[in-house]
């Protein structure tokens, strides 16, 4: 089994295609991960409930409810909310990868794709995770990262204003500590794919796009830590 931080990860796939489901279940086992399959949106809620996964991968176009209703209620539940969602989708437009990332989730793939890939995208989104985890259990001394009130630990992911603790979910973390680690330093749309969501190649930049705009409106009054440079991509306020 694949354990990250000591813990197996475990995979939820909601998919309506009950051949590409099992495809992929058995493709993930051979990886090491714990699958368990649902082909309706009431299914899977349930299945998370019970199955509590570390990742999810939800087909848009489900029978019952839209995928992006299952990932809106997923990131409404306490238990659920930190869950790793892989939108998996035919539909390949920008407007639909936007309006899933809006939707809350991580990672957005278009059908067809390489079942290979998907994998790859599970087992990234996975190291993450652990990441978050360990540094959850982790006490730091490590320098913190500042901005006006804003402070962020990186190594404990403690993110405040002031007294005020900050919940940012983990790639949104990632982004700010990557780009609060090297302030003025200009990252391009492609540079951010691959330093914060592990995608060499074949990743979309407006993914980029519609985090950045959730980090900010999480930031508040400090959204201005995160500047775009037109043309370029982002960088942190120097």
């Amino acid at each position: 089994m694949l354990k990250v931080s000591g813990v197996t990860i475990r995979v939820l796939i909601v998919e309506d295609e009950r051949d590409l489901g099992r495809l992929l279940a058995f493709n993930l086992e051979q990886a090491g991960f714990t699958t368990e399959t649902a082909v309706t949106a009431a299914d899977g809620l349930l299945a998370a409930g019970r199955f509590q996964p570390d990742v999810v991968l939800l087909d848009v176009m489900l029978p019952d409810l839209s995928g992006l209703e299952v990932c809106r209620k997923l990131r409404a539940d306490e238990a659920l909310r930190d869950a790793g969602i892989i939108m998996l989708t035919a539909l390949g437009r920008d407007e639909e990868r936007i309006d899933g990332l809006e939707a809350g989730a991580d990672d957005y793939l278009v059908k067809p794709y390489n079942v290979k890939e998907v994998v790859l995208r599970v087992r990234a989104l996975a190291r993450r995770i652990g990441e978050t985890r360990d540094a959850q259990q982790t006490r730091s001394d490590s320098r913190r990262l500042a901005f006006r009130e804003l402070r962020v630990d990186p190594i404990t992911h403690d993110v405040r204003v002031g007294d005020q603790p900050l919940a940012l979910r983990p790639l949104e973390f990632k982004l700010l500590v990557t780009l609060m680690t090297e302030p003025g330093k200009v990252f391009s749309r492609d540079e951010l794919l691959a330093q914060v969501w592990d995608i060499e190649e074949g990743g979309n930049p407006r993914t980029v796009d519609v985090h950045v705009r959730r980090l900010r409106q999480n930031l508040g009054d400090h959204a201005d830590v995160v500047e775009t440079v037109p043309g370029f991509g982002y960088r942190a306020h120097a």
